[in-house]
């Protein structure tokens, strides 16, 4: 997590003062229920909401950790300062640390995951956007990376659409499943606690009480999390990827926007490399390197040890931050991108034809030829044009085995392009509606 991949708000979620601040926010709620029920006096939890509008001294927090080598501790410490001893004896009564931390973490996901639910929504507006704008822009579809049959530039908009729709529907699970709170006690039996502190604070955090914790909130939950934020960076990474083959000299048939100013090389002042998608693709392998951390988390020795922590310190803000960089990235990359049709159609050419093989072949089925030798009417036929650079539609009307079974009008009314668009529209209406 560097400033170079971070945008404030995403940043401002895991600073040490907002974590501080939910900190106290959750203790305060904790005493308000104490009071509630009779365990501390109404008076001490009202006193602990005087420090509701305190900011509070990170350096004087690490100070005291410094000492008393616990982070949870000194934040209480701290908080004393604030509200006096006497006051503060009734902080944390029956908790543990794990039930502010882990209830805190949770925050923290949920609110990354309503920003990156954010940023998911904008990157779906503008796929949504250009693949309406290019429905019917013809592209050479390809398998292998070799030519295979026309398609559209709208619908490799509309796939990713669904593809990234699918992530946001996966992503909205994910925060469900982690916003879940516990204040439950050294190991989750609410022995010095009652269950009704729990549901309160958690009401008030946007939380649900985690139907059983141990002393920890379970890590199969943040597992999901991650693992979908992973899922999220493949599919960025996917995207990119395309585009980047798009913008080969070679192929051309779109290309990151190039802005005035711009330079492409220290070397070569004639380069324009597709440096964005190309660095989202790094930025979608750093995302998924949180997946395996997350996953091994999950087992802790009994109810509770201390491993899962240091990774999460690590992987919650990393991840999380930088998938919102990337869309957010990918996003701008999207609404800017040069396409080329002329160029589309010029590649779609270049191999004379090729590209309606299997209409030729089906129409040979069609008129009685058997499949292998239809295959290898139209195979011979098409290796002339690969090996010598012949026409395909020449080579099929000199063919005196193809013009047995088909006539010239029927071999060229194979050679139609707009015969691969016209399902273009029942395909928007899955991706899109009616």
């Amino acid at each position: 997590m560097i400033p170079r991949y971070s945008r404030p708000e995403m940043v401002a979620i895991w600073s040490a003062e907002t974590k501080f601040r939910i900190w106290f926010e959750i203790e305060a709620h904790a005493c308000d229920a104490q009071a509630k029920l009779g365990v501390i006096p109404a008076a001490s939890a009202a006193a602990v909401w005087t420090a509701k509008d305190v900011e509070f001294d990170v350096a004087r927090i690490d100070e005291i950790e410094a000492v008393t080598k616990h982070d949870v501790i000194a934040f209480l410490t701290h908080l004393a300062e604030i509200i006096g001893n006497d006051e503060a004896r009734f902080v944390h009564q029956g908790m543990t640390s794990s039930d502010v931390l882990d209830t805190t973490l949770n925050v923290q996901l949920v609110r990354a995951a309503d920003l990156l639910l954010a940023d998911m929504d904008a990157l779906l507006a503008a796929l949504k956007r250009r693949a309406l704008e290019h429905k019917f822009t013809i592209r050479m579809g390809r398998s292998h990376g070799i030519h295979a049959e026309p398609t559209t530039m709208g619908l490799t908009f509309a796939r990713f659409y669904a593809e990234m729709s699918r992530n946001r529907a996966r992503l909205a699970a994910a925060r469900a499943e982690v916003a879940t709170g516990a204040i439950s006690g050294a190991v989750g039996t609410f022995a010095n606690i009652d269950p009704a502190v729990e549901a309160h604070v958690c009401a008030q955090m946007g939380l649900e009480p985690e139907p059983i914790s141990t002393q920890v909130i379970p890590r199969d939950r943040h597992a999901m999390f991650f693992a979908t934020l992973g899922v999220i960076a493949s599919s960025i990474e996917n995207l990119a990827i395309e585009i980047r083959h798009m913008q080969r000299t070679e192929v051309l048939e779109a290309e990151e926007f190039f802005s005035k100013g711009q330079k492409g090389s220290s070397a070569m002042p004639h380069k324009r490399n597709p440096v964005l998608t190309e660095n989202l693709t790094g930025l979608a392998r750093l995302v998924r390197m949180a997946v395996i951390p997350a996953m091994e988390n999950v087992a802790l020795w009994h109810e509770r040890d201390i491993s899962h922590s240091s990774v999460e310190r690590m992987i919650g803000p990393d991840a999380t931050v930088t998938l919102d960089f990337a869309l957010a990235r990918l996003t701008n990359v999207i609404d800017k991108l040069v396409v080329y049709p002329d160029n589309m159609i010029n590649n779609m050419n270049k191999f004379r034809g090729l590209i309606h093989s299997q209409r030729v072949l089906l129409a040979l089925t069609q008129a009685g030829v058997s499949r292998e030798d239809s295959y290898t009417l139209v195979q011979r036929n098409a290796m002339k044009v690969w090996e010598e650079g012949r026409d395909f539609l020449e080579e099929l009307l000199g063919d005196s085995d193809v013009r047995a079974a088909l006539t010239e009008d029927q071999i060229r009314s194979k050679f139609d392009l707009e015969y691969h668009t016209k399902h273009v529209e029942t395909i928007f209406a899955r991706v899109f509606g009616e």
